[in-house]
């Protein structure tokens, strides 16, 4: 069953329908309400919910829909979250591509009509944000083969919760195909599976996102997938088709056999398969350093033949996750993905906050939302504004200080997670590493060498793990305590107990660094 089938879609009106049985079965009163003096306000994490907090004060209720200790890139909102979203006034969201797509679609989807919504990673370049281009570098052996959707399909009245679907019809080879994606701990989402007849196998992704993809045959030779989109511009509309295009994949043999003349090879870098909605032509986005996704260029889909060569041989792994594949131990032909987990993501990297002067920004732009949102409370929110943007400053200020008093030759940092990219440009670090494992349930041993001579050739002092994620840093836990090195907390996309504001957070984060970085 493909992706679509699998995820739940949450739709307006049946929250609507389902809303008075909820609140007479469950007793607690929710945050938000229908009729209020405050404003009511939706938020999608909660370290937005404190930046608006600390703005509105007293005259603002706020909620958000990911709790805190929770994954923004993969929560699940629930009948609760859309609830609160109804009766919201005003809506925050940090987008970017950060939040998993059920959370937008939650939001947009319920959002009641006049209320108002901002993505605060976009429109805060107003307000002087600093954007970073994100890109990946994936060591590997092959080329690296995604899927992507360019383009924001405005034109056809797409909107951010609208969803682009990339079906696969039809394949033509010597064995079967397969387009998987390996989770953090190892479970597998099966999207492309040709042993079946290639039913519902289709892949959902928002507009210009990118998603990472294991590639896997099981016999050499020509294989040639019929690839088809499709854009749903709303959950109840019927999709319209964009394009139907065939890629070609030598598997094992020359590609020159692949019989199209003056073909582009796809044997490194970074390669998607791509629909631009804007066009509706279906193609392949390469890159062939792997230097990132700014400097892909585009191909026709009979222009290029994907290279999985001989080297891609491997055995297929043991675990009931696998057993889609066939049987362990026998060997497959497959590209990996560059990345474990699901990493849905966008052309930039949405970890704004991580420069405090960008989360000043944020704080501009809401209390200017606020104040035209409701004008009355205007001097309010200036004031409030004003001091926290005071108290803001301060905060840059002690990080900046606190940085910089650890030494140039330590500041080298290695988390589980690719959050700190802002911190590293807005506060003079280096990011050595982070655990980037091929798909399968544990890193293989190259990751483990790979990371320790990381460690013990930059002498790094200590691993930085985010509370939250805990869970899935089995690796880099076992490979400092190897190393003799520490292994320290950082904060990334979340609170907890210990740590429940935005200031506490980058505070926190500059003392754990220079406590562990700094002797």
């Amino acid at each position: 069953m493909g992706a679509a089938g699998r995820r739940a879609r949450v739709r307006r009106a049946a929250v609507l329908a389902v809303i008075a049985a909820l609140l007479a079965g469950c007793a607690a009163k929710p945050v938000l309400r229908a009729h209020s003096e405050r404003l009511q306000v939706v938020t999608t994490t909660g370290l937005l919910r404190d930046l608006v907090r600390q703005v509105g004060g007293d005259r603002v209720d706020v909620v958000s829909l990911v709790p805190d200790g929770g994954d923004p890139h993969t929560y699940e909102p629930t009948l609760r979250d859309a609830r609160n979203v109804v009766y919201a006034d005003v809506a925050f969201s940090n987008y970017a591509l950060l939040e998993e797509h059920n959370v937008i679609k939650t939001l947009d989807a319920n959002l009641r009509q006049g209320a108002t919504s901002v993505s605060l990673a976009e429109e805060s370049v107003k307000y002087a944000a600093e954007i970073i281009p994100l890109v990946e570098h994936a060591n590997l052996d092959t080329v690296w083969l995604g899927l992507r959707v360019r383009g924001d399909g405005a034109g056809l009245g797409a909107t951010r919760a609208s969803d682009v679907l990339v079906s696969a019809t039809t394949m033509t080879g010597p064995g079967q195909l397969y387009a998987y994606l390996t989770g953090t701990f190892g479970d597998t989402d099966v999207y492309v599976d040709s042993s079946d007849g290639f039913r519902d196998d289709t892949v959902t992704l928002p507009a210009d996102a990118h998603t990472h993809l294991s590639w896997a045959f099981t016999k050499p030779g020509i294989y040639r997938l019929t690839l088809q989109a499709k854009l749903r511009i709303t959950d109840t509309g019927e999709p319209a088709p964009l394009g139907k295009t065939t890629y070609t994949f030598a598997v094992g043999v020359n590609p020159a056999s692949a019989g199209i003349a003056g073909a582009t090879v796809l044997d490194e870098g970074h390669a998607d398969l791509t629909v631009d909605v804007d066009t509706g032509r279906l193609g392949v986005l390469y890159d062939p350093t792997g230097g990132g996704e700014q400097a892909q260029r585009w191909y026709a889909a009979d222009q290029v033949v994907i290279d999985v060569p001989g080297k891609a041989l491997a055995e297929i792994p043991a675990g009931p996750q696998f057993r889609f594949l066939g049987r362990p131990g026998t060997p497959v032909y497959q590209l990996p993905q560059a990345v474990l987990g699901k990493h849905v993501h966008g052309e930039i990297d949405p970890h704004l906050w991580q420069n405090v002067r960008n989360g000043i920004a944020y704080v501009k732009l809401i209390r200017d939302t606020l104040i035209g949102r409701d004008p009355a409370g205007a001097p309010a929110y200036r004031a409030n504004a004003e001091r926290y943007l005071t108290e803001l400053q301060a905060t840059d200020d002690y990080v900046r200080r606190t940085i910089a008093a650890i030494p140039k030759t330590n500041r080298y940092l290695v988390t589980t997670h690719d959050a700190f990219g802002y911190l590293a440009a807005a506060y003079d670090i280096t990011v050595a590493g982070f655990v980037t494992p091929n798909p399968s349930a544990e890193p293989s041993l190259a990751d483990r060498r790979k990371l320790t001579e990381t460690i013990r050739q930059l002498r790094v002092r200590a691993v930085f793990l985010e509370p939250n994620l805990r869970a899935r840093s089995s690796t880099l836990t076992q490979v400092a305590a190897e190393q003799g090195v520490r292994v320290c907390p950082i904060y990334g996309d979340t609170f907890t107990g210990a740590v429940r504001t935005y200031v506490q957070m980058m505070r926190f984060n500059a003392d754990s660094l220079l406590t562990c970085l700094g002797r």
